[in-house]
């Protein structure tokens, strides 16, 4: 009676001890030795046990001692749970999980990227599995929920580099080559390369051009925008061009051939661009967030760098190592506990999440 028992049962003690091994193992491989890594760094990992689990318990099903028809039937009920999940995916909080997972893995923008959508933009301040949160160049925090930047147009900028334009209307007396010299020495001054100017209209009054260049530092977009307008106001003034209107009309009387160009002071007081720089207010949030961010690569890049050192390191060398190793461990470990500064005004969006 009792090898009859251990012949009927040998299948399912050997594949509960080998998947209890393997996921055990498994485990070990991608999260125990793995302390340092953060929330989101894990999730791939947790999704990859949770796979290897559920084929786990598929092994071990089909080495039940029972009947191959209730086997089938404990398969079919593994499988309408497994569909109901994926179903119950169709209501907003799986939506926006799933929705999630897509942008982590496409990784279409990152955390201090600057991008647009639905008519907002600013930059990526936080990443999470349901929403994402952006700050506005008004300094706001609006959260849109990741099945949103999914199923909308998405804007991203380059981190190679952004056009930066100014557009402006010139009355038809001034000869084009003319006002594109001035404009191409106002992007220089600027610092922006590749510059073009472009004739975009010919109105029934005046010519509308446009002055555009690439920013290489795209974090300096806004002050950037600011400074090309200064430049181009400073560069057609001193040449005598005058910017405004062919019907522009003054009541008050002026002497023959005077023009409209504010005179320049004596001694301008030229701020440095970190005081005038208004990036640091608008988007505090998002650089904290990407310094945070670029610190956690950075350190990670460190640790495997030691920990393949204390490998071929000898005995002295181990100590020195082993201190260094536990020293960027906690690191690391303060640095995925750290948030961003919640301040500031924060607005949500409005807008559904898409079924």
């Amino acid at each position: 009676m009792l090898p009859d028992l251990i012949t009927l049962f040998w299948p399912l003690l050997v594949s509960l001890v080998l998947v209890t091994f393997f996921l055990s193992l498994l485990n070990w491989l991608l999260l125990k030795r793995h302390t340092h890594l953060n929330g989101e760094q894990k999730l791939p990992r947790q999704l990859t046990m949770l796979v290897a689990n559920i084929v786990g318990v598929i092994a071990i099903v089909l080495t039940l001692p029972v009947s191959e028809a209730i086997q089938n039937q404990i398969l079919a009920l593994i499988g309408i749970l497994l569909s109901g999940m994926v179903a119950f995916s169709s209501t907003s909080i799986m939506t926006n999980v799933m929705a999630g997972l897509v942008l982590r893995f496409n990784k279409p923008f990152r955390i201090g990227d600057f991008v647009r959508v639905n008519g907002f933009s600013g930059r990526v301040a936080e990443m999470g599995l349901l929403d994402t949160e952006i700050q506005t160049e008004t300094r706001e925090l609006i959260s849109f929920a990741n099945s949103v930047l999914v199923n909308s147009p998405l804007t991203v900028v380059r981190s190679s580099g952004a056009i930066i334009s100014v557009e402006l209307s010139l009355g038809y007396e001034i000869h084009h080559t003319r006002v594109e010299k001035h404009l191409l020495s106002a992007a220089a001054e600027c610092g922006l390369e590749d510059s073009f100017v472009q004739v975009i209209a010919l109105g029934d009054y005046s010519v509308s051009y446009r002055i555009a260049g690439l920013l290489t530092d795209v974090k300096s977009m806004l002050s950037a925008r600011s400074k090309l307008h200064k430049a181009v106001l400073d560069s057609l003034h001193q040449a005598g061009i005058e910017i405004v209107s062919p019907a522009f009309t003054n009541t008050r009387p002026q002497e023959p051939g005077s023009v409209m160009i504010p005179s320049a002071p004596r001694k301008a007081k030229v701020a440095s661009e970190q005081d005038n720089r208004p990036e640091a207010v608008i988007f505090d949030k998002a650089e904290e967030a990407e310094a945070v961010q670029q610190d956690r690569v950075a350190l990670e890049a460190q640790l495997a760098t030691l920990q393949a050192a204390l490998k071929d390191a000898n005995s002295e060398e181990k100590n020195l190592l082993k201190e260094q190793l536990d020293f960027t461990k906690t690191k690391l470990d303060e640095l995925n506990n750290t948030k961003p500064k919640q301040e500031g005004v924060s607005a949500s969006a409005s807008t559904p999440a898409a079924d």
